[in-house]
């Protein structure tokens, strides 16, 4: 060996064939495990490293995904969901492990970011992260789709499209979250957050509400359900304009934790206390939630087995392996705001 190590050398000294050391390198099912170690070990002690560009151009690939991350509304300006941001961290950390670099973008939903990606050599596939209005962005995905360009998103699945997408069991999580209410002895439920088609995920929520509450024998007020996008400034508008209904109710079902807060603000505005007079509880388990006066009850999504989920998908539908959506199991996290002990 003279130089720089490459893989025939690993081949040498493993007494076996360069492409049974590619794939090894790979992580391919084709090589056992005992041979991937093997050759793992004399990469190490070689002191190998992949060339990424030779790589690239045999393959014609890129070896680097896109990570899209589309703009919410804020109370702040970094205009990310605070629930994505907790994603970014096990999204690189897996990208790394599978060989990936990874690009970062910031887009807006109603720029035509997908004709940008689906025809450039960028990245070899695409993680998007964003609520929006679904039936907004609902084309470009289907573009996406039709041009056989690899892509993985957060949310919910849909019948409309057929995309893969990874995301919790939001209609199961609302239900624990719910009936623990219920079993706290709340007897009248507000919902704030958008249920329509445009909102798949808020509306898996309040279906799952609403499926707690009838099977407690419980009627649900529609005059309760009030509207609002993902940010704290519309939650505390819809919930103002839920108290001018003047229509009693002692606990709040907030669609996320950031609805949650805006909630909480005009509960307090209006000289009510939480969870004294109204019990209130989230959804996501942001990093924020446990230091909100009082501490937020919600349930937990898993950020960090979301992200490695997203990069595991992506590099399978790259790679043409069959690949089916993926469900997040929910944690119910009890804190005062809902009136119970933790």
């Amino acid at each position: 060996m003279k130089g720089k190590a490459t893989s025939f050398d690993i081949a040498y000294e493993a007494g076996v064939s360069q492409s049974t050391v590619s794939r090894a390198l790979r992580h391919s099912p084709l090589v056992s495990e005992e041979t991937r170690k093997k050759i793992q070990e004399i990469a190490k002690k070689l002191n190998y490293t992949v060339d990424k560009n030779a790589s690239s151009l045999r393959s014609q690939t890129s070896t680097t995904l896109a990570l899209l991350l589309f703009e919410d509304p804020t109370s702040d300006d970094s205009l990310v969901n605070p629930f994505f941001l907790s994603m970014l961290g096990s999204i690189t950390r897996e990208c790394g492990l599978m060989g990936y670099d990874l690009l970062v973008s910031f887009q807006e939903l109603n720029t035509d970011w997908h004709s940008v990606f689906k025809d450039s050599n960028k990245a070899d596939g695409l993680i998007l992260l964003g609520y929006g209005d679904y039936t907004d962005y609902e084309s470009k995905l289907r573009e996406l789709v039709d041009h056989g360009t690899p892509f993985v998103r957060w949310g919910a699945a849909t019948e409309s499209i057929e995309t893969t997408s990874i995301g919790c069991d939001n209609n199961h999580g609302s239900q624990q979250i719910t009936e623990h209410l219920i079993k706290l002895g709340r007897k009248s439920f507000a919902f704030v957050g958008n249920a329509g088609d445009g909102s798949p995920e808020f509306m898996a929520r309040y279906q799952g509400h609403c499926e707690s509450l009838k099977k407690a024998g419980i009627d649900v007020n529609t005059e309760l359900q009030a509207d609002a996008g993902n940010t704290a400034e519309e939650a505390y508008d819809a919930t103002i304009k839920l108290l001018d209904k003047n229509i009693p109710f002692d606990a709040v079902v907030a669609a996320s934790d950031v609805i949650a807060l805006g909630v909480l603000n005009a509960l307090k505005t209006r000289g009510l206390t939480v969870p004294g007079d109204v019990s209130l509880v989230g959804f996501d388990d942001i990093p924020m939630a446990s230091y909100m006066s009082p501490s937020l009850t919600t349930c937990r999504q898993d950020s960090a087995m979301a992200g490695q989920l997203l990069v595991d998908k992506l590099v399978e539908l790259i790679k043409g392996e069959p690949v089916s959506n993926a469900f997040i199991k929910t944690k119910l996290i009890v804190r005062e705001s809902c009136g119970a002990k933790a």
